[in-house]
């Protein structure tokens, strides 16, 4: 693979991998035949990300060598960021760009051809993997909104960095609401402030959500599409359904796709906490319990056994496969994403992942289980020795 970008397509990529560097510690470089793919996921498989570049916006690329089969690769996001770390000296100094990957090498090649001859060599370490595929269909999504990024961006300013998650949802007046969400805690909701943002509709291209309808996720990885988008200068549109369910940021243009999907919070009544729904007591509609089977639980195993949807893909990219919806409940911290057709269904034990917020009840969106079901033996288990008479 090879392919040479020029120009301020440059910043744009290095503008793209600081989005992904807000999600995943992984990068997941995959040439195709329709461009160059960078994907990657978080650790607890609640947020996932994928930017395809389209053959235009380089003026040079080669997705494989004649003869040669298409070659994928995972590198640390630490060291591909590394490279473009500064945006702004990678604007003023950067001319051409040019990334290689060979199977005869064992790093991934990204030079930066500067001003005055300067040429700056990295050589990354990488790991072949399989194809990173999350199962999602934003055409399954019943609610739209689509606006210029700007107008977003603009609202969650208000919104202090240290803040984990945001709730968007429709009110009164088809007003697009933006409110920061505080735990109901005794200790702490009397303490914390709650910002809110209302926009009108008349900022959006398309507005297709009834009023009362909420989704709470995390903010992090929203700024960094936001950030991306708006330098971008492109509409950015979002797919959601209930609680629960994932709620899906796309961004469109000829010469790249970006989509963005994350877990959403799953409560009673997400939306109680504000003017969102058009009455004070209107819970937020819910998926039935007995609508769908459900998961079991993996918390307590090896995640990279559960990955089916790690999978050689070759040719399904942007396949319109049905997210799934027998999702269960489960802690941002360790819930696995994964569409299956399990009956049973655990609860998740709470743990704790590093720069993650704290452990809350999420559904799972897309990775899943490839083991054989584990039953446990029916019953009381069997004394094998009584218990003595007396101490000691």
């Amino acid at each position: 693979m090879k392919c040479l970008i020029t120009g301020g397509n440059v910043k744009v990529l290095g503008k793209a991998v600081h989005s992904l560097s807000r999600i995943g510690d992984e990068l997941y470089l995959e040439p195709l035949k329709d461009g160059l793919s960078l994907r990657t996921v978080n650790s607890s498989r609640s947020a996932y990300a994928c930017f395809l570049f389209a053959p235009l916006f380089f003026q040079q690329y080669q997705a494989a060598s004649p003869g040669q089969d298409l070659l994928r690769c995972k590198i640390l996001m630490k060291a591909f960021l590394s490279v473009f770390r500064s945006l702004a000296t990678v604007e003023k100094s950067v001319e051409t760009c040019c990334i290689s990957l060979s199977g005869s090498h064992s790093h991934l090649v990204v030079q930066l051809h500067c001003k005055y001859g300067v040429t700056k060599t990295h050589n990354l370490s990488f790991q072949d993997c399989e194809s990173l595929q999350a199962v999602f269909d934003s055409a399954s999504c019943p609610h739209l909104l689509r606006t210029p990024a700007r107008v977003l961006a603009e609202a969650v300013l208000s919104f202090p960095l240290a803040l984990t998650e945001v709730t968007l949802g429709i009110g009164r007046g088809r007003r697009v609401i933006l409110r920061s969400y505080q735990e109901e805690e005794a200790d702490s909701t009397s303490k914390a402030m709650v910002t809110e943002t209302s926009i009108g509709d008349e900022d959006f291209q398309q507005l297709h959500a009834p009023e009362g309808i909420a989704v709470t996720f995390c903010l992090k990885e929203f700024r960094g599409l936001l950030s991306f988008a708006e330098s971008a200068n492109l509409p950015l549109t979002i797919h959601f359904d209930v609680p629960g369910r994932p709620v899906i940021f796309t961004i469109e243009d000829s010469l790249l796709d970006a989509h963005f999907v994350l877990a959403t919070l799953l409560e009673q009544d997400s939306c109680s906490q504000g003017p969102c729904s058009p009455k004070p007591q209107q819970p937020v509609p819910q998926k039935q319990a007995h609508s769908t089977p459900h998961l079991d639980d993996f918390t307590s195993d090896d995640i990279d056994c559960y990955m089916i949807a790690m999978e050689t893909t070759g040719g399904n990219e942007g396949s319109g496969a049905q997210p799934s919806t027998s999702l269960p409940p489960v802690s941002l911290a360790s819930h696995d994403l994964a569409p299956t057709s399990e009956e049973e269904e655990e609860e998740a034990e709470p743990s704790t992942v590093p720069g993650t917020p704290p452990p809350k009840k999420f559904r799972s969106l897309f990775f899943g289980s490839i083991l054989a079901d584990v039953h446990s033996p029916q019953g009381p288990n069997p004394v094998l020795a009584e218990d003595s008479d007396g101490e000691g």
